[in-house]
């Protein structure tokens, strides 16, 4: 326990790996996704204003150090974030987070349904196992549930939509996978940072997360608990028509390839993205 905050993901390293871990990728001129081990981090701002940059996720447990030095090859050296801003709080979006806040010591904000777990008062339900598509769902029970507690360095996201230091976004809120999830849109560019709303890629198979091969998919199925909501939030995004998606995991997608992509995933969501049995199925 440190200034108030407990870290429940120390010492919970996952050797988890993709082709990708360690790899960045500029998208926009002010949107860079970077992957640690099997998940993406985006840095939000120009690296000619170094010091006006947002941190959207936290990677995987004990990922400070490649973090660190991810954001000191983007925007050079001494130069925090505005603030932090979690799509969700589940393991592989917070590892790293208790860490980052005392390094930096910047807010963190969340959806007001998703304090409970960042303030280490519920538990998200297990990871559920039983669910078919590949050995990381198989696995899954071995993955981390525990809230991290951030004690006052949490923050509920304005409920108006706005996130602070991100001019020109919006946040939506797109439960399912988690009650409190919540994607960033940019309408200037279409630019969509979804969080793990969908994904682009199969995360149950680990020869699908090691060769990041492209597929877009519904959110990751061991930890997904409402499908009837995480269906809802797919046709919200859908909706938005975006230019180019970020998400939690796989690589980033843009195009007739996204477009086309999520259109099928609404279309045929119960076929795509919603296992055939499990814990959390009705």
């Amino acid at each position: 326990m440190q200034d108030g905050m407990r870290d429940a993901m120390e010492n919970k390293f996952m050797p988890l790996i993709s082709l990708r871990s360690g790899m960045g990728q500029a998208l926009m001129h002010d949107i860079y996704c970077y992957t640690n081990q099997i998940v993406n981090l985006c840095f939000v701002g120009s690296p000619k204003k170094s010091n006006e940059w947002v941190l959207i996720d936290t990677g995987m447990p004990e990922s400070v150090n490649h973090i660190l030095g991810a954001a000191k090859e983007r925007f050079g050296e001494n130069n925090k974030p505005k603030a932090i801003i979690l799509t969700h709080g589940h393991f592989d979006h917070v590892g790293a987070v208790v860490d980052l806040v005392q390094k930096w010591d910047v807010p963190v904000y969340a959806h007001e349904a998703e304090l409970p777990y960042l303030t280490g008062e519920l538990s998200y339900p297990e990871p559920d196992g039983s669910v078919e598509g590949g050995l990381v769902a198989k696995i899954s029970p071995l993955f981390p549930n525990e809230p991290v507690d951030l004690g006052n360095h949490i923050e509920a996201i304005p409920s108006d939509g706005s996130i602070p230091n991100m001019p020109g976004w919006r946040w939506i809120h797109t439960p399912g996978h988690s009650p409190g999830h919540i994607s960033l849109f940019r309408e200037k560019d279409r630019s969509l940072i979804a969080g793990d709303a969908f994904v682009t890629v199969k995360q149950e198979s680990l020869f699908n997360v090691l060769t990041q091969k492209i597929e877009i998919s519904g959110p990751p199925r061991y930890l997904t608990t409402d499908w009837q909501a995480a269906w809802e939030s797919v046709k919200k995004l859908e909706v938005l028509e975006p230019a180019i998606a970020i998400t939690g995991h796989g690589q980033p997608v843009s195009g007739i390839e996204l477009s086309e992509g999520l259109e099928k995933l609404v279309k045929e969501f119960n076929r795509i993205a919603v296992p055939d049995f499990g814990r959390y199925i009705n």
